[in-house]
């Protein structure tokens, strides 16, 4: 998995966590709507690390909080 797949997948399940939608999420921590379809649809592979701020921010987590999970652990090597 490389780390766009993982930062979609961590959104995911943050929002099924919180019990809330993209839409929900979108409004509490200031991103549009579009640029979260983006993400979890696939179309944005280089999520800023802004957004994943603005993400934190809204669901009262650090960053630290976001990465913590299994999902990044074994990440594919992006430089070739």
């Amino acid at each position: 998995m490389n780390i766009g797949e993982a930062v979609k997948l961590r959104i995911l399940e943050l929002c099924s966590q919180y019990n809330i939608t993209l839409n929900k999420l979108s409004t509490i921590c200031g991103i549009t709507q579009s640029t979260l379809n983006n993400i979890v649809s696939g179309r944005n592979n280089s999520t800023t690390v802004s957004t994943i701020k603005k993400i934190c921010d809204g669901l009262e987590l650090t960053i630290v909080d976001f990465f913590t999970s299994p999902l990044f652990e074994d990440l594919e090597q992006e430089i070739k």
